[in-house]
């Protein structure tokens, strides 16, 4: 067959090698680009921090219970001292509300009992106990990523 008769839509093998060349160096000049303006966006998520001051033991009169809303945690003072349970349900991350006999779950029903056991429902976990401490300037402090064993209290000193 000459190259007369051919269909001018057939493309020859030397411009099909001539294209796919200049493929080969256009996609890694084009991924290279990319990745250098991917570059200057950074990699890194800022979450807010697991410590967060709640003030002062003055702020925590004895039998006073607070939730803090923003902070998703319920701070209890007894004559023994504050202790801290998380109001995240374990079961699918919804906010606990508290009740006469302990927490409940709004949305799935889980119930736990006023040291954070299930006592019903779908919760797989108790509730996390966070760790209270005292910082240097005397503000208490939480720390929300170190759970400690349910019945830990934070003692008040006199």
């Amino acid at each position: 067959m000459s190259s007369k008769n051919r269909d001018k839509t057939e493309i020859s093998r030397r411009d099909f090698l001539g294209l796919a060349s200049l493929w080969a160096a256009v996609l890694p000049a084009i991924a290279f680009l990319g990745g250098m303006f991917r570059m200057v966006k950074p990699n890194v998520r800022y979450e807010e921090s697991t410590r967060f001051k709640i003030g002062t033991v003055e702020n925590f009169p004895v039998g006073i219970t607070k939730k803090l809303e923003d902070k998703k945690v319920f701070i209890f003072s007894t004559d023994e001292g504050l202790h801290a349970i998380s109001s995240i349900c374990t079961h699918l991350g919804c906010i606990v509300n508290i009740t006469e006999w302990g927490f409940q779950c709004p949305c799935h029903g889980s119930r736990y009992n006023q040291n954070g056991k299930v006592i019903a429902g779908p919760a797989p976990r108790n509730l996390s106990w966070h760790e209270i401490s005292q910082d240097i300037d005397g503000s208490l402090v939480i720390d929300a990523a170190k759970d400690v064993p349910p019945g830990t209290i934070f003692k008040l000193k006199a």
